[in-house]
């Protein structure tokens, strides 16, 4: 039986930013088609993981690989072919002020010199998904916080990556807009068996994430459902950090009902 490759693994890494630490011995794997939440305070490498699997930034010690590729010591070249793999959500969307929706999202293929036709499908494919077909022509100051996230996701589905990457994606959203973007999450993992990272430290976008699913209903249609006590999601887990370490690894079953007080303070705030 062959063994699965993971979409992400950490191996005892370590990274320190002059005598601060920010990973100690940090070790964890995303399986494929599975999400793993990330969550911490401020300042607890939650980003830093993000980067360090973009290969934006090496590790002091340790091995990183994507899609079981080691990278930890690859070149930008090579690390430019990696990325193809990889789609990134900002915490702001990080769109191009003075590109309209369309041109944001159809960046990269541009980039790549695409065919005008296969541009436009691909644009209007993605901007479907996220249900923003009708702000292909705006630009981003029209758009309410939570459509530039959703034009962000829509910008990182080109090239239909299998990796994805979020950071606080839900930051400064009101609840049912954060809730509209992580069941975007939701119907990606579930619907395209992508991977992701979800950084957050909303308490709510967890229990969104390892509690809907999409499945099929009586007329053809996928649609969101809810987790109840006949099943149990088992493609989402969560990791949670604390000065540089990985305090907690395991189901949301699990975090809840943990009697780690750093964990009983920071799940009721």
């Amino acid at each position: 039986m062959e063994s699965v490759v993971n979409a992400i693994e950490f191996k005892d890494v370590s990274l320190a930013f002059d005598e601060k630490v920010i990973l100690n011995n940090v070790s964890f794997a995303v399986k494929p088609g599975e999400t793993k939440i990330v969550l911490g305070g401020s300042g607890t490498g939650k980003s830093t993981i993000l980067r360090l699997t973009l290969g934006l930034i090496k590790p002091d010690s340790g091995r990183i690989l994507i899609d079981g590729e080691d990278i930890t010591d690859y070149s930008e070249s090579q690390l430019t072919k990696v990325r193809q793999k990889i789609g990134m959500v900002f915490q702001e969307g990080a769109l191009f002020d003075s590109l309209s929706v369309h041109d944001n999202v159809a960046y990269k293929l541009y980039e790549q010199k695409a065919p005008e036709k296969t541009i436009e499908e691909t644009v209007r494919r993605m901007l479907n998904f996220v249900n923003l077909e009708d702000a292909i022509h705006k630009l981003p100051n029209e758009l309410s916080g939570g459509m530039r996230r959703r034009v962000g996701i829509a910008r990182a589905l080109v090239g239909d990556p299998k990796i994805i990457l979020y950071d606080e994606p839900t930051a400064g959203l009101d609840p049912p807009t954060a809730r509209a973007i992580c069941e975007l999450a939701v119907r990606l993992r579930d619907l395209k068996n992508v991977s992701s990272m979800f950084v957050t430290h909303r308490i709510d976008d967890v229990k969104l994430l390892s509690s809907l699913f999409v499945a099929p209903d009586g007329d053809g249609n996928f649609r969101l459902r809810r987790e109840d006590n006949q099943l149990c999601l088992i493609n989402t887990q969560i990791v949670m950090l604390k000065d540089g370490n990985i305090i907690f690894s395991g189901t949301d079953k699990e975090l809840w009902s943990s009697r780690d007080p750093y964990i009983q303070t920071f799940l009721k705030t």
